[in-house]
């Protein structure tokens, strides 16, 4: 008897679509041979190594990490031939134009966008690009009612993006069903058991096996249209000691021990250490995503009960001077220091732990890893359906904070190694659902070892030493001047030609080229979880339906 691909089967199952309830229009993206043949249709072997200057691969699936995905997987190269046969055999309607959209702001991105176009109408693909303005959260992910059928909640029929991970997890949870930002793909009972798959364990060699099946299911259907692996580059001046201290993924949070750097005083005889990452309108807030450039001042500002080491594998307690975790995985205890105190001299306490969770879970659009997290504890749902006015699973007695889950998730302690907690008494007067608007944002009162000397919204934020932070650390920094910046920094390479910048990050691969060239400073590329993508809308539009 033959054999069938999924890919082929699930095309019949398209054509059979057409055929019944569904327009042609309803399926166009739906069917797994028209995202194949998007990407048979696009060199990016070509695209990493010209426009992007040898600073990206090509991707063959969501996750970079090579130990934990499928051997032998299609990378799709390019082959116009292959695209052409695939859409002629899904019946592609060349009269169609489709609508891509994207928000980066560099000029890098729009010469991307016109390569694309190019290369999908060299194969009978026509498109349209435009940069999204305004609220991106709604615009991009915003899901339908009925996450099988929909229609869609968003205008786009591809949206290039990158996805920055914490964990492999955080990859895919976002493509299963009824996932909160999920715009763009329908239920799908198989790629839904794979995902579940990966998250039912905390066995490593399990979940490592759990990711192989599943990237290999993704490889072949395509949910999402993987483009190209990005590395990070860090900018350091001459002027900068690290001491040995180790590079990590500077998106998040991990043991790199600022307070142990030193830095050469300046002709004024000031150690002041010069970084972007300062605020334009607000601190923006730990929610919606932890890791990006204009949220350095989470690092200096806070501490986390845990901290990680610089490949994000939890290393030790922070705020918590010990944790444990029971042997199933479903209860982790922290103990707390003692006389460790916010900037405003207010001593921490487990009831700032608890009701920082119980606020996180409240907060619309929160990151899927932490309100995965949160999700999984006793008493969520009850908490927030309002049956209860707490959380039951977080537990205290005395300087101990004890989570208890109702179901595993193996990455908690990524989750309290990323996630700080956040000053009740400053807080609980606020709204969770608007988080971001509460006054505390504009100048906020953290744990970590340096505090808020001035800040004026775009313009600068000064940062001094704390001298009450529970860990002296061996270093000379006294203060740290920060610029504002947002993603792909316009001012970064200004800013560190003229000498104010001795620390920053990066994304941007034009960025990176200008800052290599630059003689008192060091740019030094780092690995990081951070896939470009096409996200890919397979819902039918209302007018479809």
């Amino acid at each position: 008897m033959k054999k069938f691909s999924v890919a082929t089967l699930l095309g019949l199952f398209v054509f059979v679509a057409v055929l019944g309830n569904f327009s042609f229009a309803t399926v166009r993206l739906a069917d797994p041979r028209v995202r194949q043949a998007i990407a048979y249709a696009i060199d990016v072997d070509t695209i990493c190594e010209t426009l992007l200057e040898g600073k990206a691969s090509p991707a063959d699936c969501l996750i970079p990490d090579k130990d934990w995905k499928a051997e032998g997987l299609n990378d799709y190269k390019y082959n116009p031939a292959k695209a052409k046969q695939l859409l002629k055999e899904a019946g592609w309607d060349s009269n169609y134009v489709l609508d891509v959209v994207y928000y980066y702001g560099d000029q890098l991105t729009v010469d991307l966008m016109t390569a694309v176009q190019a290369y999908l109408a060299d194969v009978g693909i026509k498109m349209k690009f435009r940069k999204l303005e305004g609220d991106l959260t709604t615009l991009l992910w915003t899901p339908p009612q009925d996450p099988a059928k929909g229609p869609s909640a968003v205008n786009w029929d591809l949206a290039y993006a990158g996805i920055s991970a914490l964990t492999l997890h955080e990859y895919y949870n976002r493509f299963r069903s009824g996932a909160s930002s999920n715009s763009h793909t329908p239920t799908d009972p198989e790629l839904d058991r794979l995902i579940d798959a990966i998250n039912a364990t905390a066995d490593v060699e399990e979940q490592r096996k759990a990711f192989i099946e599943l990237t290999k299911y993704e490889n072949e259907v395509l949910p999402e249209i993987p483009l190209y692996y990005q590395q990070g580059f860090i900018v350091e001046s001459k002027r900068v000691n690290r001491k040995g201290i180790p590079y990590g993924n500077e998106q998040f949070a991990y043991d790199w021990r600022i307070i142990d750097w030193d830095v050469q005083p300046d002709k004024n005889g000031e150690r002041i250490l010069y970084t972007n990452g300062g605020p334009v309108e607000f601190f923006e807030g730990p929610f919606v995503n932890p890791g990006t450039s204009q949220l350095l001042y989470l690092k200096l500002l806070f501490d986390r009960l845990i901290i990680a080491d610089e490949k994000l594998n939890p290393k030790k307690g922070q705020l918590a001077s010990e944790y444990s975790v029971s042997e199933d995985g479903l209860t982790i205890e922290f103990v707390l220091r003692d006389g460790i105190k916010w900037h405003d001299g207010v001593t921490i306490t487990p009831e700032d732990v608890k009701f920082t969770f119980e606020y996180y879970a409240k907060v619309p659009q929160l990151n899927a890893v932490a309100l995965f997290t949160i999700s999984c504890l006793k008493g969520y749902d009850d908490y927030m359906m309002g049956k209860s006015d707490e959380i039951t699973g977080i537990v205290i007695d005395g300087n101990k904070v004890t989570f208890y889950f109702e179901k595993l998730d193996p990455n908690a302690l990524m989750t309290f190694s990323q996630w700080p907690p956040l000053p009740k008494h400053l807080l609980e007067n606020t709204d969770p659902l608007q988080a971001q608007r509460a006054s505390y944002w504009q100048r906020p009162v953290g744990s970590g070892p340096f505090i808020i000397e001035d800040v004026k919204m775009n313009n600068y934020v000064t940062y001094v030493r704390w001298d009450e932070y529970w860990d002296k650390g061996s270093g000379n920094i006294e203060k740290i001047q920060s610029y504002p910046s947002g993603e792909s920094d316009p001012n970064l390479v200004v800013n560190t030609e003229a000498g104010k910048v001795d620390f920053a990050y990066t994304k941007s691969v034009e960025q990176a080229s200008a800052l290599e060239q630059i003689n008192h400073v060091t740019l030094i590329p780092f690995d990081m979880r951070f896939t470009r993508l096409f996200y890919v809308n397979k819902f039918p539009t209302k007018d479809e339906l």
